[in-house]
């Protein structure tokens, strides 16, 4: 059965389709008077019918989808999907749905991405970038089309002149390291699982910082780079947990990834936090539900999607509008994952099991 058409409405309430068309458009004035009793009847008319309007033709025609594009890199961690909502929660307060790109941590993907995504006929463009070296020049084309286009993340990276919302990740590091530090903390091991490493030098700087501050010589000595699977966050732990001396804490890239090395600490025998204090990034829903809860630093996904989502609003009401560069605080949350550095000093074949990893 085909779907009903302006046509059909019309003739069901006696009117041309040009005042149909008025009617369901929401326009007012113009060559075409439409009385209030004519307008219902139109209304009541497409009631009946179950008359939708056609979105591609009502997108070609008032040059507008009523849709934003989001590019996520990686949609198995939670944090991108709390973004998402938060963005997804302030484009339908304003009557706008979200296509939703996953580039799957691919460079191509990226880049092929940026171009599809403009293609088909967005009004906006969030984007979370993995590659920011190899898509700049992407990024910049499409803003030079004047295209609303909002970058979460750090937008000195791009060279670009275009509007961004990050975290305060370096705060956050900060607070973080502060908190281990004062738990008497002196042998820190960092999981440092990302697609690039532009994606987490704050956190890798604060890291160091705080290091240093303490008289460290090599900040990097127990920094264990990996990718960003839980399974290569879980091998890194387990990589750390094998020196000797052992560390006495392990601060993770995100959330996610801890769960990986809270499993790792437990294959060895050893106990969270007594013997090794675990803390993190993200503050993602399950972190809370970890056993145990983790520390971590909250960095509000959600509300960095909603002003995301905001700037893109504001650069399409006024393309010429100063560039806007918003950064979001994050806070310290401390949970049940870290404690006191432990004060024995036995030998560490005396506090963990042999674990072959296969």
């Amino acid at each position: 059965m085909k779907p009903p058409t302006q046509s059909d409405v019309a003739r069901l309430a006696g009117v041309s389709r040009a005042t149909v068309s008025y009617v369901l458009s929401g326009r007012t004035g113009g060559s075409i008077a439409t009385a209030e009793e004519t307008r219902q009847r139109v209304l009541q008319a497409a009631a009946a019918l179950g008359y939708e309007p056609n979105a591609m033709a009502r997108s070609l025609r008032l040059r507008e989808s009523k849709t934003i594009g989001l590019l996520v890199p990686d949609t198995g961690n939670p944090y991108y999907w709390s973004l998402l909502q938060g963005a997804e929660a302030e484009a339908h307060s304003c009557g706008y749905d979200i296509l939703l790109v996953h580039t799957a941590l691919d460079p191509v993907r990226e880049r092929d991405a940026i171009r599809a995504v403009l293609r088909r006929r967005v009004d906006g463009l969030l984007i979370i970038l993995a590659f920011h070296d190899r898509v700049a020049e992407e990024v910049r084309n499409v803003v030079g089309r004047r295209n609303p286009v909002v970058l979460i993340g750090e937008a000195a990276m791009l060279d670009a002149n275009v509007d961004s919302v990050q975290s305060d990740h370096a705060g956050g590091g900060v607070q973080m390291m502060a908190h281990l530090l004062s738990l008497g903390h002196r042998q820190i091991g960092f999981v440092f699982g990302v697609a690039g490493p532009p994606l987490g030098q704050e956190r890798l700087d604060a890291y160091r910082q705080a290091l240093r501050s303490i008289g460290a010589q090599d900040p990097d000595e127990l920094v264990e780079h990996c990718g960003v699977t839980l399974e290569e966050g879980y091998r890194a732990a387990h990589r750390l947990l094998g020196r000797s001396p052992r560390p006495t804490a392990l601060l993770v890239i995100n959330d996610l990834l801890a769960l990986g090395v809270l499993r790792a600490v437990h294959e060895r025998g050893l106990r969270v936090p007594e013997d090794v204090s675990v803390a993190s990034f993200d503050d993602i829903p399950m972190a809370r539900y970890a056993n145990p809860p983790l520390t971590t630093v909250c960095v509000h996904a959600d509300r960095v999607g909603r002003t995301a989502m905001r700037l893109c609003f504001d650069r399409m009401r006024d393309p010429d509008r100063p560039i806007q560069a918003v950064r979001l605080s994050a806070e310290l949350v401390q949970r049940g994952s870290t404690g006191p550095a432990p004060v024995y000093a036995a030998p560490d074949s005396a506090l963990r099991k042999e674990v072959v990893i296969a």
